[in-house]
């Protein structure tokens, strides 16, 4: 059907946040793709997903956006929550000292996309067609061809981003099994200038303007404010809107201040996921793979760390360099981050929507105690956060080695994101990211041994001058004479000290990238 790679493109379907994102990374990696996209033109209609966290603003720094979302949205780094007019329950982000980008970043969809459309138009290995919609697919082992409204176009693999409705999982017959909510949610983007000192999150439970359900409060950029009402299943938004009811739901909030209604909406929220995110040379990623409640910030940010995952396996398998199992560890890995994703909103979900007395009841008795009990707070859930998956249980995760037995951090150690901080070079870290490994040395001589090895890694970057290596030394926990190995999306692969007799060192190094690379089962 194809090359397989090569001149190939690797076929995109899907020109949301996570499609061009993917097709971005891909030309990082020197890749061509064609996007496929089935609306004629962008539809630019509210905020939908705003809020973008600090690792995924890494990741949209390597397609040289991130500074830029940062810049165009809302930095906030306070939570507040209330309990009918008592506040119960304030959380606060520090301003990092070891990262480029704060802990959350309010930045709307739209703006998002259209960040990322002006990249891609500048970018010669991405070609975004638009109007094609997805009517047919077939693969083999070689390639990928679709069929679109517009014709048949091929390509070496196809990484499908094209949202909950996605055509290319209806083409493989995949299930999207799970639940839908039947309490409704009217979202609402609107102007007025609130009398807050700095921009910060609220959430409400059962104030007395939306009783017995929950409103959520988000800034965004240029004074306009995101609302969320949980609303009754036979809410009727013409209806509200005739009736005055929309008007003393936002004055509720907003006051006796002008405002100015942006956008209006009525969501139904829904817990779902593909069987399998990989079939053949297909991936599946973001809202194709999974749907789960905007309560912790988990739909967007996932989809972008399910295609900086898929990218940088993809480009080591058209290249030649892919073991038997690569592909296979992005469902893997994915997959398990899927699961607990829909887990913690699930729990959220529980806690938002009872659907049973028993927890009606629990929730009730929770929000009650709260306002004497501080230590009833904890149990208070309207979303935990995004936050980066760990690898821990994946196979391209080497783990300690009995002839190398150093433990490091659990923060740190193999699986997880590695810690960001300057190298003694004056670069971050996360800056060298992609698309080769990264092998970090404290006072160990290793090198690469052999081609395979070069060119995968390049050379090992020395982590020996204390005082400019010192934040990332001790973030890593590692000793002297160890060894870091960082993947191309910045997860840590392998962490290695060195045994005796050290020259069995560089087998066990060997060993780490060949596993990594998807070359060695897991033991």
């Amino acid at each position: 059907m194809t090359d397989g790679g090569g001149t190939e493109p690797v076929l995109v379907v899907g020109a949301g946040p996570v499609g061009m994102v993917s097709a971005l990374l891909l030309a990082r990696y020197g890749v061509p793709s064609v996007v496929l996209e089935a609306q004629p033109e962008r539809v630019l209609a509210g905020s939908r997903s705003i809020c973008v966290q600090r690792d995924v603003l890494d990741i949209l720094e390597r397609v040289g956006l991130g500074a830029r979302v940062a810049e165009a949205g809302v930095t906030w780094t306070r939570g507040r929550t209330y309990f009918r007019e008592h506040q119960v329950l304030e959380i606060t982000f520090p301003e990092p000292v070891d990262s480029a980008f704060p802990p959350f970043v309010n930045t709307p969809q739209s703006i998002l996309e259209l960040l990322l459309e002006d990249r891609i138009a500048g970018e010669p290995l991405v070609d975004l067609r638009r109007g094609q919609e997805v009517v047919g697919l077939e693969q083999d082992g070689d390639g990928v061809a679709v069929t679109t409204s517009e014709g048949t176009v091929t390509g070496s693999h196809l990484i499908a981003a094209d949202g909950p409705r996605s055509a290319v999982r209806e083409l493989l017959g995949l299930p999207f099994d799970g639940t839908s909510y039947p309490d409704k949610f009217l979202i609402a983007d609107i102007r007025a200038d609130l009398p807050f000192a700095t921009p910060e999150r609220r959430f409400y439970f059962d104030p007395p303007w939306n009783p017995g359900r929950q409103v959520l409060l988000h800034p965004q950029p240029h004074g306009v404010w995101r609302v969320d009402w949980q609303v009754p299943e036979d809410f009727d938004l013409a209806t509200e809107q005739a009736n005055g009811g929309l008007d003393r739901r936002i004055r509720a909030v907003v006051g006796d201040v002008p405002y100015d209604i942006v956008w209006v909406s009525v969501y139904r929220f829904h817990q779902r996921r593909v069987p399998r995110l990989r079939v053949g040379r297909v991936l599946l990623a973001g809202d194709a793979a999974h749907v789960m409640s905007p309560f912790g910030a988990r739909g967007l940010n996932s989809g972008i760390c399910d295609a900086d995952n898929a990218v940088w396996k993809i480009a080591l398998d058209r290249e030649g360099r892919a073991g038997p199992a690569l592909l296979d560890s992005y469902d893997l890995e994915r997959g398990a981050a899927a699961d607990e994703n829909l887990r913690v909103t699930a729990e959220t979900m529980r806690f938002l929507v009872p659907a049973t007395e028993a927890d009606r009841a629990r929730r009730l008795d929770v929000l009650t105690r709260s306002l004497r009990d501080e230590t009833a707070r904890v149990e208070i859930d309207s979303g935990k956060l995004a936050e980066p998956f760990s690898y821990l249980g994946s196979p391209l995760t080497s783990p300690a080695s009995p002839a190398s037995p150093y433990r490091p951090p659990e923060a740190a150690g193999p699986g997880t994101l590695c810690p960001d901080a300057r190298l003694m070079a004056g670069m971050r870290l996360r800056e060298l990211v992609g698309p080769r490994f990264v092998v970090l040395t404290h006072w160990c001589p290793w090198r690469p041994v052999d081609r395979w090895e070069h060119e995968l890694v390049g050379q090992p970057i020395p982590l020996e001058q204390e005082d400019d290596d010192e934040l990332l030394v001790t973030a890593l926990g590692i000793p002297p004479r160890s060894l870091v190995v960082v993947r191309p999306d910045g997860h840590i692969a392998a962490v290695l000290r060195e045994p005796r007799p050290p020259e069995t060192f560089t087998p066990l190094v060997t060993a780490a990238l060949r596993r990594a690379t998807g070359w060695l089962p897991p033991e």
